[in-house]
């Protein structure tokens, strides 16, 4: 009898470990170091044993519901992505996802043009996808609570790198948006940008400018000045970049006569002043150097036939020419030498 009370002890003790090692031991099946799972607003827990079957994920499916049914987890799932880790217990996960501790996603913004583009890169991080994102930024009513409309929404869009979980909703997106925003517009820039007869949104549509004329940090604030004083003399700012926004062809090379009529408000030789919003998302830099132009005669500024990046400045029309004829002549020859190298590859 004492033997017998062992021998079933030593098996009670045996199915304890067993399921101690199912639940605390490692649980996960994937051979990847870890695993990105999404649990979408509304899911049930049915479909999220689908998706963990489906991937294979989890390697004993049914200790697995056993003790989610012990933590009530099935009636209080919580949205967001988790990072499951290679060899995670079974119940380190469930108690990661029924606390809602979701790994955060980082939204990089750099230089966007079009709100479609921001939309299509901004929705692949979150579940409210890009079509959510969308339709959030053509509503206007859904951009008034910060100052903007659908053309001026990048003027809020600050290049960094942001935090959020993946379930934010677009309102919540550009709520933190719009505080590092503000963050960075601090009293003393608001001035800086009054000084030069600017808001914080027209500032930010002339660095749009400028960010797209020249990749010359030196040159910026030049660049700067010249479209400054065509405002301030009201000569329209006939900005090559706001043509290739117009036409939504960010990679011409040159532009001709026939492309300076496109109809469009953002068609700076056409149309007075700023357009209605800024061609692309500026850099801080550019923002700073658009703030602290320097007080020049400059009216107009042509490429440095050199392939430097930098530009030469002139005050008179005259002057423009013969440094616009300059670099024409060596662009026509350029090309011609490019022409000549590929005709002896053939």
């Amino acid at each position: 009898m004492k033997r017998f009370l062992l021998l079933v002890l030593l098996v009670a003790l045996l199915a304890l470990a067993f399921v101690a090692w199912r639940i605390f031991g490692p649980g996960t099946a994937f051979s990847g170091d870890s695993y990105a799972l999404y649990v979408r607003t509304g899911m049930t827990y049915e479909q999220l044993r689908n998706v963990l079957q489906k991937d294979t994920v989890i390697a004993n499916p049914a200790f697995f519901d056993w003790v989610a049914g012990r933590m009530d987890y099935p009636a209080n799932m919580k949205a967001g992505k988790y990072e499951i880790k290679k060899d995670m217990s079974v119940l380190n996960i469930l108690r990661m996802l029924h606390n809602g501790r979701q790994t955060p996603v980082h939204l990089v913004i750099v230089k966007f043009r079009t709100l479609e583009g921001f939309a299509g890169a901004a929705g692949r991080k979150f579940e409210c996808d890009s079509d959510g994102i969308a339709a959030f930024i053509h509503n206007n009513d859904s951009l008034r609570p910060f100052g903007i409309d659908s053309n001026t929404l990048l003027t809020i869009v600050m290049p960094n790198t942001y935090s959020y979980f993946w379930n934010t909703p677009p309102s919540a997106i550009f709520k933190k948006m719009y505080a590092g925003y503000k963050a960075w517009w601090t009293s003393d820039r608001v001035r800086a940008a009054a000084a030069k007869g600017l808001t914080p949104a027209t500032a930010t549509i002339l660095a749009s400018i400028v960010e797209e004329e020249t990749n010359a940090q030196a040159d910026k604030g030049k660049i700067a000045s010249v479209y400054l004083n065509r405002m301030s003399r009201r000569i329209k700012l006939g900005a090559d970049p706001t043509i290739k926004y117009a036409m939504r062809d960010f990679e011409m090379k040159r532009i001709y006569d026939k492309d300076l009529k496109v109809q469009s408000p953002y068609n700076t030789y056409l149309h007075d002043g700023l357009p209605p919003g800024p061609i692309c998302t500026p850099s801080a830099q550019t923002l700073e150097a658009v703030l602290t132009a320097p007080e020049t005669n400059y009216v107009y500024f042509v490429a440095k036939p050199d392939n430097s990046g930098y530009s030469n400045f002139a005050v008179t029309y005259k002057e423009h020419l013969q440094n616009a004829k300059a670099y024409q002549e060596w662009l026509d020859r350029q090309m011609a030498i490019r022409a000549h190298a590929d005709s002896l590859k053939k």
